[in-house]
């Protein structure tokens, strides 16, 4: 068993203490989190242990899972490494680009395993996409949220939008070649609406929205490539595949065969895959258990979390020029 403990026992720090209760691989050591009145109400409800500061935690355990808020990621992930810790850190994996890169150094310098907790890969609505996904050429996404103030001391970017530019670079494999966005703050500071627009290098291109200012709740990514249209709906959990065949296919209940202007005919089979039911968050935090026990990769790696941020600090500066223009008109 690996021994773990957890920095931050918010609302999704709690739900990770719960999660790894549920993996017989880890051995739940304790947490820490500087809110006394919050440390202890967990400590109480859950019975676990309380550390009084993260080094002591750090020093009990060989794992470290940081659910912290995003500004404090880079000081605990860098205190974990410097004891040669394994690291699992939530997203977006830190809060600039500088100290992503600065981390990076530190885990190479550990050689540790290191997870960053872009959850949506773990969703069994996209597990269940994947085999059908290939060389996508257009990629839709949109992630709506009710309003919260928890997460409103970050971008909407920084706080969802992450979460498709995880998954958009997962299955497009090519270098960005520009990017065009804008955004809109109507009750933080920061931009609360953004829409983005990402160009590759091998002609796809993906269009996001992000808000967490709508009146219901929306996680659907639509993927279109040339034999395929798929969508996703991460919130709900459901997958379809329409495929286009050059000829008639048998043994599909749902298809739909088209008379083209030229004689020819195509079928549009519609496809619905199972869809396993599992927690996301266990299966991650299960994945990064097996990665460190069997020194294989991690699912998601340093390297994802760092790009998906590169790429995300991208689309804020383009939001920023394009509410600069606005102010000045």
């Amino acid at each position: 068993m690996l021994k773990i403990g957890v920095l931050g026992a918010g609302h999704l720090g709690k739900i990770h203490l719960k999660c790894i209760k549920q993996i017989d691989r880890y051995d739940l050591v304790g947490f820490f989190d500087p809110d006394q009145a919050t440390a202890s109400a967990v400590e109480k409800e859950m019975g676990l242990r309380c550390f009084s500061t993260l080094e002591e935690l750090i020093d009990a355990v060989e794992v470290v899972d940081i659910v912290t808020p995003t500004v404090q990621h880079f000081v605990c992930a860098s205190k974990a490494l410097s004891r040669h810790r394994h690291v699992f850190i939530e997203k977006p994996i830190v809060a600039t680009p500088d100290e992503a890169a600065r981390l990076m150094r530190l885990a190479e310098e550990a050689g540790v395993k290191v997870q960053v907790g872009h959850v949506e890969r773990f969703n069994p609505a996209f597990i269940a996409a994947e085999p059908y996904i290939k060389s996508p050429m257009f990629v839709e996404a949109h992630r709506l949220a009710m309003f919260n103030p928890r997460g409103t001391d970050v971008p909407v970017v920084l706080d969802l939008m992450v979460h498709d530019l995880d998954i958009l670079l997962s299955i497009i494999h090519a270098p960005v070649k520009r990017v065009s966005a804008c955004g809109v703050p109507v009750v933080s500071p920061t931009p609360d609406i953004t829409n983005a627009r990402i160009e590759f290098e091998n002609g796809a291109v993906a269009n996001l929205t992000a808000s967490r200012i709508s009146l219901k709740n929306m996680r659907k990514t639509r993927i279109f490539q040339g034999d395929a249209y798929i969508t996703v709906d991460f919130l709900d959990k459901k997958t379809e595949i329409a495929r286009i065949h050059n000829h008639e296919e048998s043994g599909y209940p749902y298809s739909l065969t088209l008379d083209l202007a030229n004689g020819q005919t195509r079928q549009i089979t519609l496809e619905i895959p199972e869809v396993q039911p599992l927690n996301a968050i266990q299966t991650e935090l299960e994945s990064f258990c097996d990665s460190i026990l069997h020194n294989t990769t991690p699912a998601v790696t340093i390297q994802d979390g760092v790009k998906v941020l590169n790429l995300a600090y991208q689309i804020l500066e383009s939001v920023e020029v394009s509410l600069n223009n606005m102010t000045a008109q």
